[in-house]
């Protein structure tokens, strides 16, 4: 069993198996379809990095990207900001596409703006943070690709993302 079926599996309970249909009451299903806003932790102007590549399929099928780099004035077409605190709207999921030691302080961020969501992408993991997330109220979904998730469970889906 792959790291985030294990712990999709803890934080709810849900049988997964393979890429089967998502169950009726699937959280994963669910958020996805309930969400708008999307802020991308470590999305860079660099067309070959996956960060790039997800975040324009998120855009792509309805979701508001919302870069989130210090390095960057602007990805996609969109503003970026240097830290999550500075997005001047709601956001509902936050997509984090950095290495897993910096994950606790982009949790705190996440539950200091009441973010809906923590998304750790395909290799990053930090157990304890995601604990104090869903203590927080968070859902917490880790080592796990948005994109793979959304193509499986709503692509074939015709109304847009969000909606």
């Amino acid at each position: 069993m792959t790291e985030a079926t294990d712990e999709f599996n803890r934080s709810t309970n849900v049988s997964v198996h393979g890429s089967a249909p998502a169950a009726p009451h699937d959280p994963v299903t669910e958020i996805l379809k309930t969400s708008h806003t999307i802020a991308v932790v470590g999305l860079s102007n660099r067309k070959f990095r996956p960060s790039y590549g997800v975040a324009d399929y998120l855009k792509s099928v309805g979701y508001r990207i919302i870069p989130v780099n210090p390095l960057e004035k602007e990805v996609l077409g969109e503003k970026c900001y240097a830290r999550l605190e500075d997005i001047p709207e709601k956001v509902d999921i936050v997509d984090i596409f950095r290495r897993s030691e910096f994950v606790p302080e982009i949790v705190d961020a996440a539950i200091r703006i009441n973010a809906r969501a923590i998304w750790m992408q395909e290799g990053v993991i930090h157990h304890e943070a995601a604990e104090r997330a869903r203590r927080a109220g968070l859902f917490v979904q880790m080592n796990s690709c948005i994109l793979k998730e959304h193509v499986r469970r709503l692509r074939l889906t015709k109304e847009p993302a969000g909606i």
